[in-house]
């Protein structure tokens, strides 16, 4: 049997670290770019919620182009786009040009992920698709940890600007190998034997494109507001990791600049490493004990555990446990990361882009809300502790939505 499914997941491995690479590098860059922009730190904030805000806005919509028009010339698209404006974020001269350019490379971001888990669908048959998932994830955590080292570099070496062009040039080479090499349909690649495509057929062919997207379906659906509800606990808590951990670690834990960074980049170390564990799991519980209990019952837990250890790290006196009790907090969260994209594919089928496009829409808010809780509760009390307490509750809310999801059930 050929093995042309395993470089479509090399490929969405490579695209989870370049768009993490290409997202998360404006936080280092951006002490240099308030200096040189004169920037004050709300109008840096407003920089940094303008991508969240596009993305969030075009989820939907780059997800159906996916369904509509295949992932090879939607993703090809994307990239393209989100490449030319980290470029751009390199020529801004001022608040409202880094504003917009932001807000464009969001909007242009927009759809990646359920894009390649959209090409999980065409490529992988439902026994494999947990573990794809679980190594596109561990792309998007190995690319938050690569890029504090070598953002630094490039900012030390080159300068701000040239770092963005730098970042952004590796995202045109990408689009262009991936264009040149994927197929929408398997059996239109040359390389795809007669052995694997009966494989990858195994549960019966998928079409490669949709003709019509069943908007009242969709929208009528308890699967898809139970699929959001539980996305956006992950979003929620996932963004403190994001935005506020390095501030937690040094200003409220006491931890040296050096420790800090090793205790900030610690969980999505753990994160990646559960994402390829989890992705396996959830595939040997589709196959042993049903789709239910893959999906359901494993991302309820894990939801909870994380939870639990978020409650957990506010009993304790030592720095140290504390900040161990949050890197496996966010590491049993994403145990159950690939099984929220897999049951995507089990209720969206061909719909998958839209159902992840909106899936992700709600995570993306969740993001976007929880840092701004944050702030407000450590101003108001003066303590991180009522913020993990919360943080907490939304978890238990997530998984207690798992529980409403039913993987069984498709939408028309």
């Amino acid at each position: 049997m050929t093995r042309v499914r395993y470089r479509v997941l090399w490929m969405a491995f490579l695209l989870a670290i370049i768009t993490f690479l290409d997202r998360v590098c404006i936080s280092f860059a951006a002490p240099h770019m308030m200096d040189d922009l004169g920037l004050t730190m709300v109008q840096m904030g407003l920089v940094f919620s303008a991508f969240t805000l596009a993305y969030s806005l075009f989820e939907v919509p780059s997800g159906w182009l996916g369904d509509v028009l295949g992932p090879r010339r939607v993703l090809t698209r994307i990239v393209l786009w989100w490449s030319a404006f980290t470029m751009l974020t390199g020529a801004a001269q001022g608040n409202r040009s880094l504003l917009a350019i932001r807000f464009l490379f969001g909007a242009g971001e927009a759809g990646a992920f359920p894009n390649a888990v959209r090409s999980f669908s065409q490529w992988f048959p439902a026994r494999e698709r947990g573990k794809a998932n679980g190594v596109l994830f561990f792309g998007s955590r190995l690319g938050g940890a690569l890029t504090a080292p070598l953002a630094l570099a490039l900012i030390e070496g080159w300068g701000w600007r040239a770092s963005f062009v730098a970042f952004g040039s590796v995202g045109l080479v990408w689009a262009a190998v991936w264009y040149a090499t994927y197929r929408d349909r398997p059996a239109d690649h040359p390389d795809v034997d007669v052995a694997e495509l009966a494989w990858i057929t195994q549960d019966g062919p998928a079409a490669a494109h949709v003709v019509r997207t069943p908007w009242k379906a969709l929208l009528s659906s308890r699967n898809l507001y139970a699929i959001c509800a539980m996305y956006f606990a992950l979003g929620y808590g996932l963004y403190f990791y994001f935005t506020w951990l390095p501030t937690y670690l040094t200003r409220e834990l006491r931890f040296s600049m050096a420790t800090g960074g090793f205790f900030a980049a610690l969980p999505f170390l753990l994160a990646g490493a559960a994402n390829l564990a989890g992705g396996w799991f959830t595939d040997h519980l589709a196959r042993t004990r049903g789709l239910r209990v893959a999906r359901c019952t494993l991302g309820s837990l894990s939801f909870a555990t994380c939870a639990g250890l978020l409650v957990a790290s506010t009993a304790v006196p030592s720095p140290i446990v504390k900040a161990l009790l949050l890197a496996l907090a966010l590491a049993s969260a994403d145990f159950a990361l690939s099984a929220c994209w897999a049951v995507c594919l089990d209720v969206g089928a061909t719909h998958a882009g839209v159902v992840t496009g909106f899936m992700n829409t709600s995570g993306n808010l969740g993001g976007l809300i929880g840092p701004l809780v944050v702030t407000l509760m450590v101003e108001r009390w003066q303590s991180w502790t009522y913020v993990f307490y919360v943080t907490a509750a939304v978890y238990v809310m997530g998984a207690v939505a798992w529980l409403w999801i039913d993987p069984d059930r498709q939408i028309a």
